[in-house]
């Protein structure tokens, strides 16, 4: 189990634990973690990212992708944006959130035209 710290900057995000609960897999990342509060039991989540090609061959799939997770806190900075919480902080992050995206997608649209998208060819 690997711990994760880098959302620590506040008391709610310092009761959180975050922890990669497998072994990194062949691309070299982890693909289960898990989002717990210190002392409070029922605030627990568990993230599970794609493990594994998605070709017919591959294991199908399994799990959620980064495009996934980016575009939930994308929703929330643009709902936050529209109401009394609107400010120049979230506005950065979205616009970073947005170009992270672009590039995650950029990359699965290159893939495709290369045939190599959903197996682990490089």
């Amino acid at each position: 189990m690997r711990y994760i710290n880098g959302h620590k900057v506040n008391p709610a995000n310092d009761t959180l634990e975050v922890a990669a609960v497998d072994e990194p897999g062949l691309g070299g990342a982890s693909h289960h973690y898990v989002v717990a509060h210190e002392t409070n039991e029922s605030v627990r989540t568990e993230i599970k990212f794609q493990n594994g090609a998605i070709s017919i061959e591959g294991n199908g799939v399994n799990g959620l992708t980064h495009e996934v997770l980016l575009a939930i806190v994308a929703d929330r900075l643009r709902s936050f944006q529209t109401g009394k919480f609107s400010c120049k902080a979230n506005a950065c992050a979205l616009t970073h959130i947005e170009e992270a995206m672009h590039w995650l997608q950029s990359r699965t649209m290159e893939r495709m035209r290369r045939g190599v998208e959903g197996t682990h060819a490089v």
